[in-house]
């Protein structure tokens, strides 16, 4: 059924429950994984609050920051699926929005599941802060399997 499922996580507890079932379902029916994380662009507010308070590299230390969470995540990621004996590659996109990495790499890399996680957040709050999800699901060219 599928061969290769992207499963995008943030290290949320949320998304590791996405994981864990992305992996299950990985397991049996064969299919090996790409463990995707993304970390977004430095906002130029969040670079001079850092500078402000004393940071002398602010853009450096966040990119260093950000990679170092970033493996943190996908070392989970890994070892989890090493665990359920699931073939998984892990993959940092950085200095991207979440929904449009997700699509990029789950194309580049041939998979026919995307597994993402949401809050399922409603009514303003949906609004005002958006959607990764819902935007991963009306771009996606493959099924998406959304986790709660």
């Amino acid at each position: 059924m599928y061969r290769q499922i992207l499963i995008a996580i943030d290290g949320s507890e949320l998304a590791y429950r996405a994981l864990a079932h992305g992996l299950a379902l990985a397991k049996s029916v064969g299919a090996a994984v790409v463990a995707l994380t993304v970390t977004e662009e430095w906002a130029v507010s969040d670079m001079a609050s850092r500078a402000e308070l004393g940071d002398k590299h602010p853009v450096d230390d966040y990119e260093q920051e950000a990679q170092s969470l970033a493996w943190r995540i996908l070392d989970v990621a890994r070892e989890k699926a090493e665990a359920l004996g699931v073939a998984c590659v892990v993959v940092h996109e950085a200095d991207s929005r979440p929904s449009e990495a997700i699509l990029r790499v789950a194309q580049a890399r041939g998979c026919d599941l995307i597994v993402v996680s949401t809050h399922a957040r409603e009514g303003l709050a949906r609004l005002v802060i958006g959607s990764q999800a819902s935007e991963v699901i009306a771009g996606a060219k493959v099924p998406v399997l959304v986790c709660r």
